[in-house]
């Protein structure tokens, strides 16, 4: 008897991943060797105009292949940019569009490789808002994904709530009625529900009736990585120096390379042409040069990997040193827990509150919720889930898989849509 043909799909900021039905029941697709997780990640290679995946494109940047690197794709849903053509090199120029479709057909691709058969329909999880407060381009942003998906190959498509997913599985551990709050803070988005939960209740397919709140905002671990840049790499190459008049050196540059889909704005002709102009701005020139052999040498999206990389060390180890010695040889930065923590505030403060908010919107006292699970890769941050927690003293804290709890319940739900 052949297999199901559905699917279930977490397309994250940082991370994507699948679920399938296998011969013994749903499984996550191992996406690259020894993974079920991969990078949401598009090298383009100029040379030979193909195209490298997840792990691959990464390493195919840092080899220093000719072409153009996309990380975060998801984060340009619901922007006018989804309507415009990128340049990877040599003239070329690729629809951004194309870039969403061809990951989503790569996808498809491995999993229909371990699943033995053609997968016809898919559940993608999304988050509550891929536009803060935005109804008509949070809708626009899930009719582009969709329209991904048809283009790479699916002729049916469903979307769920990626914190309701992650509840779906919270579900599937209990056995005792309960009201959880689903905190997903991912690459790209900080998302809460406050869900009912229960072994009574898992065999429905729709859960409007048990959904008490659901609200999100779009800060999360790319942002957080942002900030570390900002705060740890980017003085070192001028950020925040007084200029040759004692005016700050303009800040514009630091943080389109401190941000993962604008650093190849900064490359630019004209944009280098500004940035050589600038250097009597400086007071400092050993900064000035080192902003200089960051554009030249296009290593923005290296200094991007280090921050993120200095983010997690800092949260493991309560302090590091970055090795910036691909910009200026022996060049270091000490980067503490302490400055961690200021750098990260006024953007933890943001997904606290939304975590309020979210109890308002629903109506109840904090007492009311009996737990709180914790998803999303930014969750290992201790810090942040220590500050939600806090709001919720009485409940239980439970931590999910941060990266594949999603997916699971995607597939719960897509047996449950799809499976009968």
């Amino acid at each position: 008897m052949p297999l199901p043909d559905y699917c279930a799909i977490d397309f994250g900021t940082s991370n994507s991943a699948m679920a399938i039905p296998m011969a013994d029941g749903l499984r996550l697709v191992e996406l690259e060797s020894g993974f079920q997780t991969m990078p949401t990640a598009v090298f383009y290679d100029a040379e030979d105009e193909t195209r490298s995946y997840g792990r691959a494109a990464i390493a195919a940047y840092v080899d220093g292949c000719e072409g153009r690197l996309m990380r975060s794709i998801k984060s340009i849903l619901g922007s006018d940019l989804m309507e415009q053509t990128t340049e990877i090199g040599n003239g070329i120029g690729i629809p951004y569009l194309d870039v969403v479709i061809g990951y989503l057909r790569h996808l498809k691709k491995v999993a229909e490789a371990h699943h033995g058969g053609a997968l016809r329909r898919a559940v993608i999880g999304r988050p509550v808002w891929f536009v803060d407060g935005d109804a008509d381009r949070d809708a626009q942003a899930q009719d582009t994904l969709e329209r991904a998906a048809f283009a790479a190959g699916y002729a049916e498509v469903a979307f769920q709530y990626e914190p309701i997913a992650a509840a779906l599985d919270y579900e599937s551990t209990i056995s005792t009625e309960q009201i959880v709050l689903v905190a997903d803070i991912g690459g790209g988005t900080s998302d809460f529900s406050l869900v009912r939960v229960g072994p009574a209740r898992r065999a429905a397919i729709e859960r409007h009736d048990d959904i008490l709140a659901n609200h999100g905002i779009h800060v999360a671990g790319t942002d957080f990585d942002q900030s570390v840049n900002i705060a740890a790499i980017m003085p070192s190459l001028g950020y925040g120096s007084e200029g040759a008049k004692g005016r700050r050196v303009p800040g514009t540059v630091y943080f389109d390379l401190a941000t993962w889909h604008l650093i190849n704005t900064v490359y630019a002709h004209n944009r280098v042409i500004e940035l050589r102009e600038m250097a009597s701005m400086y007071a400092d020139p050993v900064c000035y040069q080192r902003l200089m052999t960051v554009v030249t040498k296009r290593l923005g999206h290296h200094l991007a990997a280090l921050a993120e990389q200095a983010k997690i060390d800092v949260a493991l180890n309560g302090g590091t040193v970055i090795d910036l010695g691909a910009v200026a040889s022996g060049l270091l930065a000490k980067f503490s827990d302490a400055r961690q923590a200021k750098a990260l505030d006024h953007k933890v403060s943001r997904i606290v509150h939304a975590a309020q908010e979210t109890l308002r919107l629903a109506g109840l006292d904090a007492g009311r919720v009996n737990a709180t699970y914790f998803t999303g890769g930014s969750t290992g941050l201790g810090f942040l889930t220590e500050r939600i927690a806090a709001l919720f003293p009485s409940a239980l804290r439970v931590a999910g898989d941060r990266f594949s709890s999603v997916a699971t319940g995607l597939g719960i739900y897509a047996t449950r849509r799809f499976g009968r």
